[in-house]
């Protein structure tokens, strides 16, 4: 299958405007990390200092927020745009984004470059996130429901490894060989989080930890990337059409704190032009905007609007359906 059809930013900016969006910053992708750091930590502390439900409930979708946004920025590393020195942007985007999550930079570059190379197309990687659309609502919800009560988080994180675990001493292997390839796995995964753990724990709050940065991680984190993935690429108009077959969600500012961090939403613009950092995607869409091209583009405002429009399978058609 032919890859899918690329864009040429002469067609739609000139070279003064193509110049100011793609120029390389050697500050502002570390100062979004350092926002993401930030607000987690902030947000856990005032729910510490101030414990009441309302306070919880925030820090927990707060934080699980900014996760996605390590994962968001580790994704801006795999294009490079993270810092203009290479090993710079691979070690922040590696050690401060994406090992924390549980993410791996290195393998995640070239997985993700093929989905971009094939997007919407049989060799997409991804098209397994957005084929199961349109669904019905039980069905969206019962998703819903599966994320936010951790059943996606032990499916995907540690039910693989229980398997392993099985697999391994059927096939006859010690409990040291079989923890030594999960190590070699996941270990850089659980240092990071074994140091989250320790500081707070010298803090005296290490209960923190798992109130604060796992809970979130296994509960708000599978809910907003499954948003995220539908919101991208579920029912698209024309998966040959490089302006629809992605989709741009304009979000107010309780979306982009709670749901789509550092520019997520702008996802027909990143997928036109892919090397652009995150923080240029706004002035690209409002370029855009002023030269009528988002018209032809596949924008939606809110991501209810976008729920909506991706669960009106009737329900009498999807028996069975998860």
């Amino acid at each position: 299958m032919p890859a899918a059809v690329r864009v040429d930013p002469k067609d739609y900016f000139t070279p003064d405007e193509w110049a100011r969006l793609s120029v390389r910053s050697s500050w502002r992708g570390l100062a979004l990390v350092a926002h993401a750091w930030i607000v987690i930590f902030a947000a856990m502390a005032v729910a510490v200092v101030w414990t009441n439900p309302l306070t919880v409930v925030l820090a927990i979708m707060i934080i699980g927020c900014r996760q996605l946004g390590l994962a968001i920025l580790q994704h801006d590393a795999a294009h490079g745009c993270i810092h203009p020195d290479l090993k710079v942007n691979d070690f922040v985007g590696e050690w401060l984004c994406g090992r924390p999550v549980g993410a791996n930079l290195q393998r995640y570059r070239p997985y993700h470059l093929q989905h971009h190379k094939f997007t919407q197309q049989p060799e997409d990687p991804d098209l397994g996130l957005s084929a199961p659309f349109p669904t019905t609502r039980s069905s969206l919800r019962r998703k819903i429901v599966r994320d936010l009560t951790g059943q996606t988080f032990f499916k995907q994180r540690v039910q693989p490894y229980l398997a392993a675990f099985r697999k391994g001493r059927a096939a006859g292997h010690s409990v040291s060989q079989i923890l030594k390839g999960i190590w070699a796995h996941e270990g850089p995964f659980l240092i990071c989080n074994l140091v989250l753990l320790a500081g707070l724990s010298l803090a005296g709050l290490w209960w923190a930890y798992f109130m604060f940065w796992l809970l979130p991680l296994a509960t708000w984190y599978p809910l907003i990337t499954r948003l995220r993935n539908i919101a991208e690429h579920a029912c698209m108009p024309d998966n040959d059409d490089p302006l629809r077959h992605a989709r741009t969600t304009r979000a107010d500012w309780i979306e982009r704190a709670l749901i789509a961090p550092y520019y997520v939403n702008y996802h027909c613009e990143h997928h036109m032009f892919m090397h652009l950092p995150c923080w240029s995607l706004p002035r690209a869409h409002a370029l855009l905007t002023a030269k009528g091209i988002t018209a032809r583009m596949e924008v939606r405002t809110g991501y209810l609007n976008v729920l909506a429009s991706v669960s009106r399978k009737p329900e009498a058609a999807a028996v069975g359906a998860s």
